[in-house]
């Protein structure tokens, strides 16, 4: 099995720097499945590429074992195919590249750099879509090389063999990390006891993403390899973490605090209900609801007939049930709305068909990888009829007296436009997806600032 990860950060021979790995020599890692080497295909300051290929000895695996052997214990994929083995050599000999350490290159560790990882032969209990489901969410583009069964005969059908290539602009330690730990998921086995350890291994190689993980539970069950109590307990410390990090976002955000002199999250609210009569929309889903605040004056609307709400937090979608009292509500009320758990970047069949979706102060909230997946999700895949997306205008920033320059206005933002880069990531959308698109603004108007928050609104031309 191989194992090739490829840079095009200049200069990328940095890469061996990061890895611990002399590019300029063969290096032998003896396993206690085999052996494992590093090298080096491709070298230079344009493209560095590295590669870990694992030679497994299915005899020796089963030498010295006192129970009856079987012919499949000598014949099986296991020497062919990205599976526990190569995680666990990936764990130890990248070890210090998947904790972030370079003592000579600090800085480039802690920095997202243009990443490609290729790996040949990929077992996926589950296929494609399980594939996609388990790294889209993280911001990897994905390309899959299915193999059929048997060339020789076509009628067998594809088999759950893929040659795969993520691509990302990330920090290095965390390609590692979500390698190690989504490649034993997709096969679904490990080769070796699972126990207490692992719950705890989990944990720490999860933390900082797979508390929001749509798939978490299937994760921690395959993971586990399927021991319901340890992945019960590793969902019960996840979903402690996720509480109290809402509950830390549940204060009143700077955000909240600057908006609310000038009465921004009301008019903002309006402005998206506005938008949405005016082109008669009777079903909406709101994506990434969070604590169903528009969903709240979604509900109030009698013409809006189907409402719904889609969060990657289960935890916010309980706080939306008890803010809405969904359980008071009386039954044709009931019908009328149902919150959803997922995630804004991977496809969601659910999501298609509706007349309507709203995305508010949502945008600014997801990196530009996971950005370019939600651009699919929302307008090639779901494609509602009509599309409201509101983000804050940076330019306003500067009328927040108690706003740092240079700072945004909510820690968790990954960026804030102006009003010329908002208009440019609208229209460059709205033109690969066949939609129109007008722009309004929200709030208060300054001459040479523009509104406080900018809203696009638009409109499937097929």
């Amino acid at each position: 099995m191989l194992l090739t990860i490829t840079t095009t950060h200049n200069p990328a021979t940095d890469l061996g720097y990061l890895l611990h790995k002399n590019p300029s020599r063969l290096q032998t890692f003896e396993q206690t499945f085999g052996s494992a080497h590093v090298f080096y295909p491709a070298v230079s300051a344009e493209k560095c590429t590295a590669a870990l290929l694992l030679e497994v000895d299915p005899i020796g695996l089963v030498r010295g074992k006192r129970e009856q052997r079987t012919l499949e214990q000598y014949v099986n994929d296991r020497p062919f195919v990205a599976s526990s083995f190569l995680s666990v050599a990936i764990g130890q000999i990248f070890r210090s590249a998947m904790s972030g350490k370079s003592e000579s290159h600090h800085e480039l560790a802690e920095t997202e750099i243009p990443l490609e990882a290729k790996i040949s032969v990929l077992h996926c209990r589950g296929g494609e879509d399980f594939l996609r489901q388990l790294f889209e969410p993280l911001g990897y583009e994905i390309e899959a090389q299915n193999y059929q069964l048997d060339e020789q005969f076509p009628e067998w059908g594809a088999s759950n063999y893929f040659t795969v290539t993520l691509t990302a602009t990330k920090k290095l330690r965390d390609l590692l990390t979500h390698l190690y730990v989504l490649i034993p998921v997709l096969d679904n086995e490990k080769h070796y006891f699972v126990g207490d350890e692992e719950v705890e291994k989990l944990l720490r190689r999860g933390e900082g993403w797979l508390a929001a993980h749509p798939m978490r539970e299937i994760i921690a069950r395959r993971y586990l390899k399927n021991r319901h109590s340890l992945a019960r307990e590793a969902l019960s410390r996840l979903m402690q973490e996720e509480i109290t990090e809402l509950a830390d976002l549940k204060s009143e955000s700077l955000e909240e605090v600057l908006e609310k002199t000038i009465s921004l999250n009301e008019q903002r609210y309006q402005a998206v209900m506005t938008a949405l009569k005016s082109v008669d929309a009777k079903r909406i889903v709101d994506v990434g609801c969070g604590e169903g605040k528009l969903l709240r004056h979604l509900l109030a609307e009698k013409s809006f007939t189907e409402i719904v709400g889609l969060d990657v937090s289960h935890r916010a979608l309980e706080i939306a049930a008890e803010k809405l009292r969904l359980e008071r509500l009386p039954d044709f009320q009931r019908e009328r709305i149902k919150l959803l758990h997922g995630s804004l970047t991977y496809r969601d069949a659910r999501l298609a068909g509706y007349d309507a979706a709203c995305a508010v102060e949502v945008i600014e909230h997801l990196d530009a990888a996971r950005l370019s997946a939600f651009e699919r999700v929302l307008f090639e895949f779901a494609r509602p009829k009509t599309v409201v997306v509101t983000t804050p205008n940076s330019e306003y920033n500067a009328k927040f007296e108690n706003l740092p320059a240079g700072k945004f206005r909510h820690a968790d933002h990954r960026f804030e436009w102006t009003r010329i880069e908002f208009q440019n990531w609208a229209n460059k959308v709205s033109e690969k997806f066949a939609y129109s698109v007008n722009f309004e603004s929200v709030g208060e108007v300054d001459e040479h600032l523009g509104s406080p928050t900018q809203m696009a609104v638009f409109q499937d031309k097929i």
